[in-house]
């Protein structure tokens, strides 16, 4: 049941105030209409493009309210936070137009991109630890010694504020909305959101989505209290929090309708999809209610508006993530064949793939196989193809060409022609 909203410290009024104050320094970002998860889900679906937002995530609008509202003493101290990369670019953006020092900790892992982003925007750069909550010990330290005001991640209400100007765009853009899934970590854009949008239409379901890694807002809602998740190396690094503050606890149960989490495994072929299908560059935490969508993990009940939180991936992760997306998708399939070890045989093969519509990405030919007759080679693959049915389909044609698999392998294409064709 929902409370009242002025005893949390974040309400419409609040959220509405920081939009006026925000306003010169971030983009009101596109609402864009998704055909293929439309399709996949049968309700509409648009996505909230916070990934081409300044700084290329939605942080900067819960740093720039932040240090909209700062006392004259308070700028002049200087500003330290803590960040796996968004919010560290965020605050760096916001008071790099304020005139105001910044110094951000971000964990030793975090992404190279990030941390070279926030040191474009003026801000020193600190690596330390190995987790979020590490990192945030440090700034919390630097803040100790060197006089510096903190800057929370989510746990402000001036940064929730900002954080929920995102909800009062998406009813601007599209009154018709029926649910907003929103991308969940310390609960900070979950919470401000939720806020907003029940405000001003409570009918309107909002659903966050975390990283099944470190879900800590779900345990915590089912657990009735704030519990912390133990660190964990997911893709979505901009989500990777242990859980949620007392505040945004209290808001996400007062005013979101669920909290769902997904496998790296889904995100990673969101990203993969988003990057191939919508041209988006959309990093991990971003792609979360897509991967939700796409996955199965979420069925809307009506049209869907989705927000793609943020699009600050490194850009040498790129390929790998979207190979993993692809291998998850079914869509790279490794085979191994055995062929006669004569001229004419890699060509077969290529020649039977290519007919099938698939394409040999990688090729390793081994004549020294263990095991292997003489005469005979092993040829490794890697498939391009549309999709389990579709490398079905090729295999069914090797089968027929005579061709056959390493015997034990999951590829294997055993047929008598084969057979007789090596000697078996």
């Amino acid at each position: 049941m929902m409370g009242t909203m002025a005893e949390h410290g974040v309400s419409l009024a609040t959220i509405r105030a920081a939009r006026d104050r925000i306003a010169p320094h971030v983009h009101t970002t596109p609402l864009w209409p998704s055909n293929l998860l439309s399709e996949l889900t049968g309700v509409p679906v648009l996505m909230k493009c916070e990934q081409l937002q300044r700084a290329g995530s939605f942080k900067i609008r819960g740093a720039a309210n932040f240090v909209g509202q700062l006392a004259a003493a308070d700028r002049a101290r200087g500003l330290v936070a803590a960040s796996a990369g968004n919010h560290a670019q965020g605050v760096a953006l916001a008071g790099a137009a304020a005139g105001i020092a910044v110094t951000v900790v971000m964990p030793s892992a975090a992404p190279l991109a990030k941390a070279a982003a926030a040191r474009g925007y003026g801000a020193r750069v600190v690596l330390h630890g190995a987790s979020l909550e590490e990192a945030r010990a440090e700034a919390l330290a630097i803040a100790d010694r060197e006089g510096r005001l903190f800057v929370p991640p989510f746990d402000d209400d001036a940064v929730i504020s900002g954080q929920g100007t995102i909800g009062l765009e998406l009813l601007d853009q599209d009154p018709e909305i029926e649910e907003i899934l929103v991308p969940a970590g310390g609960g900070g854009l979950l919470a401000g959101v939720a806020v907003a949008v029940k405000a001003l239409n409570p009918r309107v379901r909002v659903v966050g989505v975390q990283s099944r890694a470190m879900d800590g807002i779900r345990r915590s809602l089912e657990a009735g209290g704030v519990l912390a998740s133990p660190a964990a190396r997911t893709i979505a690094d901009g989500v990777a929090v242990a859980g949620p503050s007392e505040r945004t606890f209290a808001l996400v149960r007062a005013y979101a309708d669920e909290v769902i989490a997904c496998p790296d495994e889904a995100i990673a072929h969101a990203m993969a999809l988003l990057l191939e299908r919508s041209k988006f560059v959309v990093e991990g935490a971003g792609a979360l209610g897509v991967a939700a969508l796409q996955s199965g993990a979420h069925r809307p009940r009506g049209r869907t508006a989705v927000v793609l939180s943020g699009g600050n991936v490194d850009i040498n992760l790129i390929g790998s993530i979207v190979r993993r997306g692809l291998v998850d998708a079914g869509r790279y399939q490794p085979l191994t064949i055995e062929v006669s070890d004569t001229p004419g045989e890699l060509a077969l093969v290529s020649r039977v793939v290519g007919e099938a519509g698939g394409n040999i990405l990688e090729v390793d030919h081994n004549r020294e196989a263990p095991g292997m007759p003489v005469g005979v080679a092993v040829l490794e693959l890697l498939l391009e193809v549309s999709g389990r049915p579709h490398f079905e389909e090729i295999i069914a044609r090797l089968r027929e060409a005579g061709l056959r698999g390493v015997p034990g392998s999951a590829a294997r294409l055993a047929t008598v022609a084969a057979q007789r064709r090596h000697g078996v």
